[in-house]
């Protein structure tokens, strides 16, 4: 018995907006858990990015510090463990990001200058900013102000 072709779904009346996918920006720590451990607290960013409600930003030099980062030798054993290689953890990130231009410097001034840059993108796209840095977390109300949520895992 073959199963009927399945049809794309039917563009939104007309008049309807389609809403847009809210920007987030994942530091290099949440994205090791989304994309090589597995980390179960990242469920609903998985759902998230998935259904598209969520649209993940970054840029060329957030890559250049993930691929950076799975070289150190405890990211390498941890990449042993479960069985995953630094290319299919790059290629879960290219197929997932939208590559932007680097951001202008953030009137909010990270004390660690490494996560400045997921800080500047964040405030130029009023974006959700995901971190499990403490240097940025104890930055919240810094950045409420500048219309970023900082949290370290969405609910």
């Amino acid at each position: 018995m073959s199963q009927a072709a399945e049809t794309p779904p039917s563009p939104p009346p007309t008049g309807q907006r389609v809403p847009a996918a809210a920007p987030v920006v994942l530091d290099t720590n949440i994205v090791l858990d989304l994309l090589l451990f597995q980390d179960p607290a990242t469920l609903p960013l998985r759902a998230a990015l998935d259904t598209q409600r969520l649209q993940w930003l970054a840029t060329t030099p957030m890559r250049d510090e993930l691929a950076r980062v799975l070289t150190y030798p405890y990211i390498v054993k941890s990449m042993r463990h479960h069985q995953c290689s630094a290319a299919a953890v790059l290629a879960g990130f290219d197929a997932q990001v939208l590559i932007t231009a680097v951001a202008p410097r953030a009137s909010a001034i990270c004390k660690d200058a490494d996560d400045q840059k997921f800080i500047d993108l964040a405030v130029v796209h009023q974006a959700l900013l995901l971190s499990k840095d403490k240097a940025v977390l104890c930055m919240k109300k810094r950045l409420l102000a500048l219309s970023v949520k900082a949290l370290t895992a969405i609910e």
